[in-house]
């Protein structure tokens, strides 16, 4: 494999520190110590030449991980540059994740995910895109397989502080970094965390930003997380921050607006199956988890009126209104195949104006 790559396989577990250019790679006592290209000394190949200057300022940090409890795949990455994530983070459902970046091939990703679904295991999914890419030497791929094996190649001629590390399930990889100890926190952030996938993914996000991240600074960032099954299209999660201050802040809050529609979806399937009555408290549990949201409140009232809850459910909608008019014009459009106790909270509503 050109540049620098390792693997390891379901049931492993093994990290180590990032490498910044020049320096010896910290390791664990079973692996040996290497050194990493400095790109300020090596001379560049004509490969290099073709590198233009665009794509050489992606700096990122990223993780791809199989949760074997769930059977979901997933991935988080930042940087500082604009919507990273519609160019890094890739997964499948049951097939696996992929991350890219360095001087970003987005290719990699989606071409990965195809290796992976006929039946290649990580190394060697990682392999065949490496094999035949002239610029092997300035990318950054993490892959994760249906399996949980990981393998990932970090390019000799990466930015520093550039490297990655490794752990059960999960990779970590990191190009242009203020400190080269952002990988290995990652994995041992990922690791630590509680929660289902997607937060211990945050977790990962958050301790790379406790070693300093991006040695530029901060402004995109994206998760997705896949079911175990389903179609190419499907995601549980699929969020990204195109350009914020705070942009893995602003992932988080981006990731409680998604449980709350998470929760409000699995209710709007008991209401087409006439099951109110259960519907009603997911309807509940969704606006408490995003108690801005005037949407998902003006949908708990309707829920919570057909469930019986007269008082409370017109309560809510009424609550809706009151921040945004909008919801009184769309109530009196809505049939009874959309919102079964619709007509009761018109009557009230117009018994009461």
């Amino acid at each position: 494999m050109p540049g620098h790559g390792r693997v390891v396989a379901a049931g492993e577990h093994r990290a180590r520190e990032a490498r910044c250019a020049g320096g010896d790679v910290a390791v664990g006592a079973h692996e040996p110590r290497g050194r990493v290209a400095d790109p300020r000394k090596d001379s560049f190949t004509p490969a290099h030449a073709r590198v233009s200057s665009r794509v050489v300022r992606h700096g990122t940090y990223s993780i791809v991980a199989f949760d074997p409890a769930s059977g979901e795949h997933g991935g988080a990455v930042h940087s500082h540059w604009f919507s990273v994530g519609s160019l890094c983070l890739w997964a499948r459902p049951g097939v696996g994740a992929v991350a890219t970046q360095s001087v970003v091939e987005p290719a990699h990703g989606p071409h990965g995910l195809d290796r992976l679904a006929a039946g290649a295991a990580a190394p060697e999914a990682l392999a065949g895109l490496l094999g035949g890419d002239a610029l092997a030497a300035v990318r950054q791929v993490g892959v994760v397989d249906a399996a949980g094996r990981v393998a990932v190649h970090t390019g000799a001629d990466c930015i520093a502080c550039a490297g990655d590390a490794v752990g059960e399930h999960v990779s970590a990889q990191a190009n242009m970094m203020a400190h080269d100890t952002v990988p290995a926190a990652m994995v041992a952030g990922f690791e630590r965390a509680t929660g289902d996938l997607a937060d211990r993914l945050m977790a990962a996000l958050d301790a790379a930003e406790g070693e300093g991240g991006d040695v530029r600074g901060r402004q995109s960032s994206a998760l997705v997380v896949v079911p175990p099954q389903g179609e190419a299209w499907q995601a549980r999660f699929d969020l990204r921050v195109e350009d914020h201050r705070d942009p893995v802040g602003e992932l988080r809050r981006l990731l409680r607006l998604a449980r709350a529609y998470e929760l409000a979806g699995r209710a709007d399937e008991l209401m087409a199956s006439d099951r109110a009555d259960e519907a009603g408290p997911l309807y509940e549990r969704a606006a408490g988890l995003a108690p801005e949201s005037h949407e998902l409140l003006f949908w708990a009232g309707l829920a919570q009126a057909h469930a019986g809850d007269a008082e409370r459910g017109l309560a809510a909608v009424r609550r809706a209104i009151a921040i945004n008019p909008a919801w009184r014009t769309l109530l009196d459009r809505l049939s009874p195949d959309f919102a079964p106790a619709g007509e009761r909270v018109r009557r009230e509503l117009d018994a009461s104006e």
